[in-house]
């Protein structure tokens, strides 16, 4: 009997879980990469992408260097999923102020490609973003988009 209940019981736990969760972090950037280039087809947009799967668009070029992992960034942004739902901003004057290495790894990447003025959007494959896990309103293995003006940096 006892053998009965555990076989059922990961049964029901192995046919609980999603296809999404049995994906392989290959299969995983494989489907991000398809979502990101419909979405950058649907929205007539001429990105880039670096070697790690990072799509970018440098809308305005700004000017002077760029940024390091090590800089101290002040950034104005707007963060939002493919379907457009907003789930950070900042507002009107408001900037961000930290160290780029404090944050996201898409972040950490995409940041360093703008100017002091630069202005763009960055397309994040989930794993350079938040991964297999839920942030508040952000599901699990999210592509996120963001939209970017890097306001200055030290």
């Amino acid at each position: 009997m006892k053998k009965l209940l555990y076989t059922l019981g990961l049964l029901i736990l192995v046919t609980a879980c999603s296809k999404e969760d049995m994906l392989t972090p290959e299969q995983q950037l494989a489907k991000d990469t398809e979502i990101i280039e419909e979405y950058i087809k649907a929205n007539q947009l001429t990105a880039q992408k670096t070697a790690s799967g990072l799509y970018y668009v440098i809308t305005k070029e700004g000017t002077g260097d760029h940024p390091t992992i090590n800089s101290k960034i002040k950034i104005k942004y707007k963060g939002y999923l493919v379907n457009k739902v907003v789930f950070d901003k900042t507002v009107g004057d408001e900037v961000l102020n930290d160290q780029l290495s404090k944050f996201i790894a898409g972040w950490q990447e995409g940041i360093p490609l703008f100017k002091k003025g630069g202005t763009g959007t960055l397309l994040i494959p989930s794993y350079l973003g938040y991964g297999s896990q839920s942030i508040g309103p952000i599901p699990k293995n999210s592509v996120l988009i963001f939209d970017i003006e890097l306001v200055d940096f030290i």
